[in-house]
């Protein structure tokens, strides 16, 4: 069993370099939320969700909305989405995209984030883009949201940050996915801006560095606290929304935590301490995330074999 253990996502406090991440997010955060603004000036308004929940409180500048990214906006995670566009962009060859493949399956069959095959994603991502420009990428990236991503949006979530948006409130998206493509998602949605991986670039080039570490579990935390005291906002007042448990430090941050198709761990803790919850997937149980063994290994054959495929097409 011990060969099984990255399946276990572990847990851990901040740390200097976490501190150093959120921070960085924090930064670029502020920057993504400029150039969205500028974007939605071109482009015009977004248009509206539908639904409302019970909360936010119309006209409290000081509360914001915190949102995840992957399984909790999105349907699956949004690196795995980007590498196989640039895998059609020739960034990379067929071997690199079965593992993007392989890892993607996983993460939506399972249902949660495991840090470890998080980072491999990453660090793959990171030797990719390093020696090119942010600017080719953050043009890319537009493309691949067109492809991959913009059917993959829970309507559910979208409306619950619509709603934050309606009652003048800013929502951010804060995500372990690189901050050029969350600024992209972000400025799509129509939500202020994202807190994101923060990679390393000298003269708009990428060095195939990080600053600090990948925005996950209590980096996240640091980043939405650097924003909120750069904001002047109020915790206590603000929400924020998310799928797994590797997000509770966030989720503890704010006075109106949300649990959306959560784990089963992050499902237990959020009724443990009568956090709202919302579960907009199809075809799954509620209260207990999981499906057959064969079905995943079908799954996986299948990811694996349409990853062949396209190679072959290309060919």
């Amino acid at each position: 069993m011990a060969a099984l253990g990255w399946l276990t996502p572990r847990r851990r406090s901040a740390t200097a370099r976490s501190v150093l991440a959120g921070e960085a997010a924090a930064e670029a955060a502020r920057k993504s939320s400029q150039t969205i603004e500028a974007l939605q000036e071109l482009e015009g308004a977004p248009a509206e969700g539908t639904g409302e929940p019970e909360f936010p409180v119309a006209g409290d500048e000081r509360a914001a909305a915190f949102f995840d990214l992957d399984n909790t906006v999105m349907q699956g995670a949004a690196i795995f989405h980007f590498g196989r566009g640039l895998y059609k962009r020739q960034f990379f060859q067929r071997r690199e995209l079965a593992r993007f493949a392989w890892q993607q399956a996983w993460f939506r069959l399972a249902g949660v984030e495991d840090p470890e095959h998080m980072q491999d994603a990453r660090d793959s991502a990171l030797s990719i883009v390093k020696g090119h420009r942010v600017s080719e990428l953050m043009s890319i990236g537009e493309e691949i949201y067109d492809e991959y991503m913009a059917d993959r949006i829970w309507p559910g979530t979208r409306a619950l940050a619509q709603a934050h948006l309606d009652a003048g409130q800013k929502v951010w998206l804060v995500t372990a996915a690189p901050v050029e493509t969350a600024t992209i998602i972000a400025g799509r949605l129509g939500l202020t801006g994202a807190l994101g991986t923060v990679a390393e670039s000298v003269g708009g080039v990428y060095t195939g560095k990080l600053v600090g570490e990948p925005l996950h579990g209590p980096a996240k935390a640091e980043a939405v606290r650097a924003l909120a005291a750069a904001e002047g906002l109020d915790l206590s007042r603000c929400a924020a929304y998310s799928d797994s448990h590797n997000d509770i430090p966030m989720l503890s941050l704010v006075g109106h935590p949300y649990a959306i198709n959560p784990d089963t761990k992050l499902r237990k803790h959020a009724r443990e301490r009568d956090w709202r919850l919302r579960d907009y997937r199809t075809g799954r149980k509620a209260a207990k995330v999981g499906i057959p063994a064969a079905a995943g290994v079908g799954a996986l054959a299948g990811g694996t074999a349409a990853a062949v495929a396209l190679h072959r097409r290309r060919r």
